[in-house]
């Protein structure tokens, strides 16, 4: 048995930690890995909430989607379609073969402000 407490706080401080440094990596200009963090931080708090609801560690895996459906997280289809995005920023994080063109400054900032919102609700569950 794990200690669920300690390995919410973990994964969750984790989020809030990553969360930050979308923003600076963005404004540096560091477009890809500033979305690269994004998708990090979202697949934190979905860790966390996996911890909580099924008091297991997390499976070891980097789909956001997948994540969620473990956590048994209910959807929007905007919050699936975010969480869909953010994938492919992190999978062009880790494999050069998926690095098609980087997304414009606008549609990083655009993206960040959807992941941002999602990662709220997910830290307020």
């Amino acid at each position: 048995m794990i200690d669920v407490e300690k390995h919410v706080a973990f994964w969750r401080e984790g989020s809030k930690d990553d969360w930050s440094t979308v923003r600076v990596l963005l404004d540096s200009g560091k477009v890809r890995q500033s979305l690269f963090f994004g998708h990090l931080s979202l697949e934190k708090a979905l860790k966390a909430l996996v911890t909580r609801r099924t008091t297991e560690v997390p499976p070891r895996v980097h789909d956001l989607l997948r994540l969620a459906q473990v956590a048994l997280v209910e959807l929007t289809e905007a919050q699936a379609a975010c969480l869909k995005l953010a994938n492919r920023y992190c999978l062009e994080g880790r494999y050069p073969e998926s690095w098609p063109v980087a997304p414009s400054r606008g549609q990083a900032e655009a993206a960040v402000e959807k992941m941002g919102e999602v990662l709220q609700w997910l830290l307020n569950m």
